[in-house]
């Protein structure tokens, strides 16, 4: 109780700082924040082994639960009972073998102090736990842990628990024991086919093995250990082998490094009974040499006896197959696009995919077979990604978007497709005001073209109006001509749309370093700590709207979050004469400090070159020119931006006479996890803009 009455006071002091900020320049919407962000977001859809079920997580204004739909009708329900926006993340879904219960993660992952996040600030200690919902309704705690996978015979499921191998039952009251302890730390858990072994990663800081566990004779033997990473175990149908990745170690690479003359990786098929294995296919050298991964699986063993992977032979993410016998990689995949989001149908016979062929700037789902053409499943002007195939291979459920409509699950039969749930968006939802952004392509200051997506305010008018500039974080993201696929972006478009409806001219661009358009574009030259080449894309971006007739180029903003928090901040340090004003969500401000987040060994003084260029490729280093006013918005227990890069800025700026603005979220991390912390940042941001750009005058086309 005490730990809720902090968070009212907080959410009273929170909604106070948004009213105050937004109350004197502000010019009436269509809609407010809370409408377009009252919009449920469906992810992380999956398809049971046995009847014909879905499952996904619906995030609606903070609560998360799960939902499936049951052929052949596939009408969406709701199965767990959530109701608070408790900021307690769900993930992790797996499908018991009889297609009756799903087992899932409830709880965020914790951070280097092994901290668990708790953004309401409860008094109690917040825990990562194991749960099991029937899809008849009802839900039990198994037990405290995560990354679970369930036993082909559906009686337990192995899990991990501070990095250790666990089981709990699943048949009568959970009994939960340790399975296997190890160096180091598991992940990766893979059953046998036949369920007497278990498949594991041991990661153990600068090599990692993959082992096999024997539950009979409680014997683990590692397959052909090396000086390493070998990673993303697969078992062949029949149990009796097992495929995996071998990546050339390249020790504490520093953030930026060029990877386009790292060691070529392969791939190994192991004899699991005595650990021995062999080389079933290496990369090339040269570009495209290093691994780069997807989501789902990096290695899918087919039934036509083929081993699926992405790889970037020809500067795209690609699928390749390679026969398990040794051979040639085959592409399958079309070129001069990127896959994402792979599954394997349950019969191993075609692989799904969603990639942006043919249509760059959104995603479309595929599929393919080994030595077949790859054929398109979904197109037009949506978005569709994470496809979940069911057992009669016919049928796809799926998550989709457009312009207009936020994300929702979605299922495609021999009739057509359409929403497993009904009505899925609340009447407040403005979907007829909102805009269609326009495809944008400009030309960076060294020649490089960039994409961007551009949100003309609705209704006509000869005045100049000012203009937003967002910049995705990342930096390997990539926005979209719809609502995207991650719920971070999907409600930074929502912001988006919100200041175009308001009057602002918008603009997001997809800067160098970014996924979707290649290796050359996301590996790009000098970029981030090693040059902040990017920041040629900040510029051109801003030279682009100024040079619209329907732009004051004295009036341009910026605004992002985590690296395009720190684009955000570059533009201001650099170029207040271009840019007026700037919101920055947990922005990098110096390389030097963040680095260490990520290579903790990273000691600045002892790459006294390497230093100096990062700290000159951050914001901190051109303090001095900054004038342009900027609001700061960050959570205090950030896992990603330390929360003293903005309490540094702070005092910086501070000392300077800039004008600075602060939104701090106690408690709260990186992407935040309260429902409530977002609305009250994005009303934050919209004033902060209208009293520091002028609030754009509303039309009378509006509806």
């Amino acid at each position: 109780m005490t730990g809720r009455r902090r968070v009212n006071r907080w959410l009273l002091f929170a909604t106070f700082v948004a009213v105050f900020l937004a109350a004197p320049l502000a010019a009436q919407a269509p809609y407010s924040l809370d409408d377009i962000l009252a919009a449920p977001f469906a992810t992380d859809i999956v398809s049971a082994p046995s009847g014909s079920a879905f499952a996904w997580i619906r995030y609606d204004r903070g609560a998360r639960n799960i939902w499936i739909a049951e052929g052949p009708a596939f009408v969406g329900r709701q199965i767990t009972d959530w109701s608070d926006d408790d900021g307690q993340d769900l993930a992790a879904l797996r499908f018991t073998p009889d297609g009756k219960s799903v087992v899932f993660v409830r709880g965020g992952a914790p951070n280097r102090a092994g901290e668990i996040p708790n953004p309401t600030s409860e008094p109690v200690a917040i825990e990562r736990e194991l749960w099991i919902a029937s899809l008849a309704g009802g839900s039990r705690l198994l037990a405290r842990g995560n990354a679970p996978a369930v036993a082909p015979d559906g009686r337990s499921v192995a899990f991990l628990s501070r990095g250790q191998i666990h089981s709990v039952t699943l048949v009568g009251e959970p009994t939960v024991a340790p399975l296997l302890q190890i160096r180091g730390s598991a992940s990766n858990l893979m059953w046998s086919p036949s369920g007497d072994r278990l498949a594991f990663v041991s990661n153990r800081g600068d090599h990692a093995f993959v082992g096999i566990f024997e539950l009979e004779d409680q014997d683990v033997t590692y397959l052909d250990p090396s000086l390493d990473r070998d990673a993303s175990p697969v078992w062949s149908a029949d149990g009796q082998e097992i495929a995996f990745l071998r990546i050339p170690n390249v020790g504490a690479r520093l953030p930026f490094a060029p990877v386009r003359a790292s060691l070529p990786w392969s791939i190994r098929i192991a004899n699991p009974a005595d650990g021995s294995s062999r080389e079933v296919w290496r990369a090339s050298a040269g570009p495209g040499s290093a691994f780069h991964g997807i989501s789902g699986p990096q290695l899918s063993w087919t039934a036509s006896g083929h081993l699926v992977f992405p790889w970037e032979r020809d500067g795209w993410v690609r699928l390749y197959a390679v026969p398990v016998a040794g051979g040639s990689a085959v592409a399958l995949s079309p070129g001069e696009s990127e896959v994402e989001h792979v599954t394997l149908s349950s019969d191993r016979q075609t692989v799904y995919f969603s990639s942006n062929a043919d249509d760059i700037d959104r995603r479309h789902l595929w599929r393919v077979s080994p030595g077949g053409a790859p054929e398109s499943v979904t197109s037009g002007s949506g978005l569709e990604w994470g496809p979940a195939i069911g057992r009669d291979g016919s049928t796809v459920a799926f998550i989709a978007s457009d312009g207009t409509t936020p994300a929702h699950a979605e299922v495609a039969t021999t009739e057509g497709r359409r929403p497993m749930v009904a009505g899925f968006m609340p009447a407040q939802f403005p979907h007829s005001a909102l805009v269609e952004p326009q495809q944008v392509v400009f030309t960076s200051e060294d020649g490089l073209e960039i994409h961007g997506q551009l949100f003309l305010p609705p209704g006509a008018s000869a005045e100049q109006r000012p203009a937003a500039i967002f910049f995705h974080g990342g930096s390997r993201r990539q926005m979209l001509l719809g609502w995207h696929y991650l719920r971070y972006y999907h409600n930074a478009y929502a912001l988006n749309q919100y200041l175009a409806s308001r009057g602002y001219v918008v603009l997001s661009v997809n800067y160098r370093s970014g996924v979707g358009y290649g290796l050359d574009f996301r590996e790009a030259l000098d970029y981030g700590a090693r040059g902040a080449s990017e920041y040629r894309d900040v510029v051109a971006a801003g030279k682009f709207l100024g040079a619209r007739d329907d732009v004051d180029a004295r009036r341009i903003g910026l605004w992002g979050g985590s690296y395009g928090g720190y684009l955000t901040a570059l533009g201001l340090a650099r170029n207040s004469d271009l840019f007026a004003a700037g919101v920055d969500v947990h922005g990098v401000h110096d390389w030097n400090e963040v680095i260490r987040n990520f290579v903790p060994s990273y000691q600045a003084e002892a790459r006294e070159e390497f230093a100096r260029l990062a700290y000159r490729s951050s914001p901190m280093a051109w303090i001095d020119g900054w004038r342009s006013p900027v609001l700061l918005i960050h959570g205090d227990d950030d896992r990603n931006v330390p929360f003293s890069e903005s309490v540094d800025l702070i005092e910086a700026l501070r000392t300077r006479g800039v004008e600075v603005e602060q939104l701090v979220f106690p408690d709260e991390v990186h992407g935040f996890l309260l429902h409530r912390n977002w609305l009250a940042a994005f009303e934050a941001a919209a004033s902060f803009m209208d009293q520091r750009l002028g609030a754009p005058a509303t039309t009378t086309d509006n509806p």
